[in-house]
């Protein structure tokens, strides 16, 4: 039995697609630097979401003008960065022991942890990001004197840019793979110590998280009065967002310091933080479908 099992698991790793033989590399070299697709899938989300939202708020029910747009575009690049690697360590590198690892290994002298400011080798917390934004949003509605709701809904539109891309760049540096599998497109990543043929989930949640909320984004603020119900677009990128990280989580292998949580619970670090963001991305979408709709005049932009 144990030798029929070694035998068809072989025969599979011997159909599976190798990684490396797709001959994608982590970056550019320059000569003197590698510029990582990585950082450039970050950049390629945030400059594609500040060319969108500019478009935006041209529309008729912006609740904006243009210097808010910019304000917006720097502090939120802000809340990703920062947001995202502070969550990515409270969230993702405690391991057995519960704390922080990214917090708590200083080299004297030095505040934060060099591991904290390491952007390049990845690591980056879709919760921690939108703690990031949300607080960015914060700051630039108290300061402009702008409706907090009716923003959040202009960037959510535009968040799943950068999703897309990040997740790319994730299948990219051969990251973040899946279980294990016999589907006829598994893959063996490099990275991998087991070498077993895989799901690539960075595909799956470039597609869910990335491509298909894209179009469900745009068709809803180019293509009907979404932006006339405010937490309508918000309400409904939040809920699909964690739909469709709890599905993905189901083939994507949990971190290998969280193996032991997940087995424990029944579900992954990334699905228990996504239930909360679904209950509250439906209770967002019923309440804003339960108000009647603003009406065009009430809803001017904001003076430049």
């Amino acid at each position: 039995m144990l030798l029929s099992l070694l035998a068809d698991a072989a025969q599979t790793s011997a159909q599976a697609i190798r990684f490396e033989d797709l001959g994608l590399r982590k970056g550019i070299d320059l000569g003197f630097f590698e510029l990582r697709f990585y950082s450039l899938a970050y950049l390629a989300g945030i400059v594609l979401g500040y060319w969108h939202l500019s478009k935006m708020v041209k529309a008729p029910g912006s609740p904006m003008a243009q210097r808010h747009a910019d304000d917006l575009f720097f502090y939120c690049t802000l809340g990703i960065i920062i947001g995202g690697r502070l969550g990515y360590a409270a969230f993702y590198t405690g391991g057995d022991t519960g704390l922080p690892s990214m917090f708590t290994h200083f080299t004297p002298g030095q505040f934060p942890s060099w591991d904290l400011l390491r952007l390049w080798d990845g690591g980056m917390s879709f919760h921690g990001g939108v703690l990031g934004v949300l607080a960015a949003i914060s700051w630039v509605c108290w300061r402009g004197g702008i409706n907090f709701l009716r923003t959040a809904d202009y960037i959510a539109v535009n968040v799943p840019f950068g999703m897309m891309f990040g997740r790319l760049a994730n299948f990219i540096n051969g990251e973040l793979w899946g279980r294990p599998t016999d589907v006829p497109w598994a893959m063996i990543f490099p990275t991998d110590p087991l070498g077993l043929p895989r799901h690539p989930s960075q595909l799956y949640e470039a597609a869910l998280e990335g491509a298909l909320l894209i179009v469900i984004m745009l068709l809803l603020f180019w293509k009907t009065r979404a932006r006339w119900r405010p937490g309508l677009l918000v309400g409904v990128f939040t809920f699909g967002i964690a739909l469709a990280r709890f599905t993905v989580e189901f083939f994507r292998e949990p971190d290998s310091q969280l193996a032991e949580f997940a087995r424990q619970t029944g579900l992954s670090m990334g699905q228990w933080l996504t239930i909360p963001l679904m209950i509250i991305g439906l209770a967002v979408v019923v309440r804003a479908l339960a108000r009647p709709p603003m009406g065009q005049q009430a809803a001017q932009p904001a003076a430049a």
